[in-house]
């Protein structure tokens, strides 16, 4: 095999390593980075709900309290969890794929109502106290998703309306019924604020960003390697070849051969030099015998 083919697989095998290793990592930075994205944008969602929930409470409620006993009617809008999901849903119709829940094992709205592993979330919550935060991914139908969930704990002012019937407004058990969301004790979790956030376009950027970063390594590669060759012929494989080219025409008895050219001060030279000094050695010597 020769000495250009044995370097260039040489070559391969350590730059292919290296990039076997480097695609690895690259490809957990990406995905993790994807990931910390919509895990960020959740954040930002959850906390946009939060917001539209205290501006509810603090500022719609105590004028809509005084129109509802007017009209003797129940107004969902003086709840602070139906005008965040109203707000969310209005967002929805531009993202279709981003929710907002709050789900609740036992919901006076039944839309409210968690679903198999909504309800997973709130027992998590309802058996660890002290977590006050769950993020996860999920399948769906529409590719994976991430999840970022917060309980929700029923304080005092939640049990004027949900501890039992009969303590609740009339207007409200008119529109809702009695037969849901009762019972609730204080300080219990009742619920979980969920929101979720497709994964699709953050993943699907990152892998095309490490596609492109593989693609350009490769071509990286092919370059470096085909200058590392050139160089390889030049410095080391040419004089390499007329050294043994010469050395075979002095087998032979050939005595004629030219020095080679000695230039700089490397091994190569340093070894022509020393040929050139054992041709000319042996040339003498040969000389030296036809003559006697």
């Amino acid at each position: 095999m020769r000495l250009l083919v044995k370097f260039s697989l040489l070559f391969i095998l350590l730059f292919g390593s290296g990039l076997v290793l480097a695609g690895y990592y690259s490809y957990q930075f990406l995905q993790s980075n994807a990931r910390d994205q919509v895990l960020q944008q959740a954040q930002l969602m959850m906390e946009t709900s939060l917001s539209m929930r205290n501006y509810t409470t603090k500022q719609l409620k105590p004028l809509l309290v005084q129109t509802q006993q007017h009209l003797k009617s129940f107004l969902p809008q003086t709840v602070p969890a139906f005008a965040a999901t109203e707000n969310f849903n209005a967002i929805r119709g531009k993202y279709p794929l981003y929710t907002y829940k709050e789900a609740t094992l036992n919901p006076t709205n039944l839309r409210d109502r968690a679903v198999e592993w909504e309800s997973d979330i709130i027992t998590t919550f309802r058996n660890h106290p002290d977590r006050k935060e769950v993020s996860g991914e999920r399948q769906t139908p529409d590719g994976r998703s991430l999840y970022l969930a917060r309980p929700i704990t029923a304080g005092a002012s939640c049990l004027e309306c949900h501890s039992t019937p009969d303590r609740a407004p009339v207007a409200m058990i008119k529109t809702y019924g009695s037969a849901n969301g009762f019972g609730w004790g204080l300080n219990e979790v009742i619920g979980a604020q969920i929101v979720s956030v497709p994964m699709s376009l953050p993943i699907g950027n990152a892998d095309r960003a490490f596609r492109s970063l593989i693609i350009y390594l490769v071509v990286v590669a092919l370059i470096t390697m085909f200058m590392l060759d050139l160089a390889l012929v030049v410095v080391v494989v040419r004089p390499v070849s007329r050294m043994a080219k010469a050395a075979d025409e002095i087998s032979k008895g050939n005595l004629e051969v030219e020095e080679l050219p000695v230039k700089g001060k490397d091994e190569i030279s340093v070894l022509a030099k020393s040929f050139n000094r054992m041709y000319v050695s042996i040339a003498k010597a040969i000389r030296m015998l036809e003559n006697e």
